[in-house]
């Protein structure tokens, strides 16, 4: 998901400003080296490990404050590490497989969901939005009759993104708030269409947002409480939820997140914040394992009936993601260095990004950064998740 951080930054979920400040990265190499947090007890300095390497980079080239990842290979085992430091005021030790915010994350669970009334004949992919939530979607070239289920989940809508509505143009004023979902989707239907319905992909936060409205008409449930019972529980994500309402911190421990306000501000800590502006596009926490369980569960056939799985991992391109990426139902697949792909999905929400997904032949790789690296390094954490994957 994505949000503005001051009147005039960019989007900052997923760009708010440069991330390379050679103070801060001087600062944050110092205090990882101090504090030894570098290398997992089994690291040899003799025979450096390459997904440790890309990490130490993050923090001591890109001035990420901290760098967390959990990988396992194709015999199942897993190996969790940390760079950079948790906590920059008191330097405190980044915790194995803490705690982020998932972001976007969210839209694979959501899109699950939705794919299991399919699956129990309560939701058609190919019937229009008005089915469910008849006059919903109403605006300058949005007709709820005329976009579709399966286009809401694969961003071929053409609805324009809420996130770019003006109250979030001041997002510390906000940071807060409480926001109903139709709240949300107000500030998307006072913007014109961004294209016919099909046309084309375009990535936007407000399909999720209509998908979960749609998941709690059917229902009569809340999203949360539906993705929880529906996959966190059935498939045992012991430190993954979804944000109860009014709730602002991060349960379990876990590295701060932070953000620049400005291009060449200091990072601030952005850790709480009420993420009901993400709701089922974004709002969930969870860590790098559970990520990696629930892509290995989805792609195992573990949550949907192979009907509804071969339907969320048909995919058109999506470039915008990345060279060679193509997009699902809710799914990602992306190209690796030493062939194939991997499923998943990746998220940001101020003060953390993760990356990762999972092979067809059972290796599984998530990464989380402490901030959202723009430029370089946001490629640079894209290339630690296909080092994970290919080393």
């Amino acid at each position: 998901m994505y949000a503005r951080v001051s009147p005039s930054s960019r989007t900052s979920l997923s760009r708010t400003g440069r991330r390379k400040a050679a103070s801060t990265a001087t600062v944050l190499a110092g205090a990882v080296l101090a504090t030894g947090a570098l290398f997992p007890p089994t690291a040899s300095a003799a025979k450096p490990d390459p997904v440790q390497n890309s990490l130490n980079a993050l923090v001591a080239d890109d001035g990420i404050p901290a760098a967390l990842a959990s990988v396992t290979d194709r015999e199942g085992r897993t190996r969790t590490y940390t760079a950079g430091v948790g906590d920059l005021k008191t330097g405190a030790k980044v915790p194995r497989d803490g705690q982020v915010r998932a972001g976007s994350n969210t839209k694979p669970f959501t899109a699950v969901v939705v794919l299991q009334l399919v699956a129990e004949k309560k939701v058609a992919l190919d019937a229009p939005v008005d089915t469910y939530l008849p006059g919903l979607l109403r605006g300058e070239g949005i007709d709820g009759r005329h976009i579709t289920v399966r286009q809401l989940l694969q961003h071929t809508s053409g609805l324009p993104e809420y996130m770019d509505a003006p109250v979030f143009a001041d997002f510390p004023a906000v940071r807060y708030r409480y926001f109903e979902p139709r709240d949300l989707l107000d500030g998307a239907l006072e913007q014109k269409a961004h294209f016919v319905p099909g046309a084309k992909w375009e990535y936007s936060n407000t399909n999720y947002l209509v998908a979960g409205l749609i998941i709690q008409k059917v229902t009569g449930r809340p999203v949360g409480e539906e993705i929880g019972r529906r996959i966190i529980d059935r498939i045992g994500l012991r430190h993954t939820y979804f944000p109860a309402p009014g709730e602002t911190t991060v349960h379990e421990p876990h590295p701060k997140g932070y953000e620049r306000e400005e291009d060449d501000g200091p990072l601030v800590d952005y850790t709480t914040m009420d993420m009901s502006m993400g709701w089922a596009a974004g709002a969930l926490v969870s860590t790098n394992s559970d990520l990696n369980r629930f892509f290995a569960a989805l792609l195992g056939g573990e949550l949907l009936p192979p009907a509804q799985l071969a339907q969320m991992r048909t995919t058109v391109p999506a470039e915008g993601r990345g060279p060679g990426v193509r997009y699902g139902l809710g799914l990602t697949s992306t190209p690796l260095s030493c062939g194939g792909v991997y499923w998943g999905h990746g998220g940001t929400a101020l003060g953390y990004r993760t990356r990762g997904g999972v092979t067809e032949d059972g290796r599984a790789a998530g990464i989380a950064v402490t901030t959202a690296p723009t430029g370089a390094a946001s490629q640079r954490v894209e290339a630690a998740v296909d080092t994970a994957l290919c080393r």
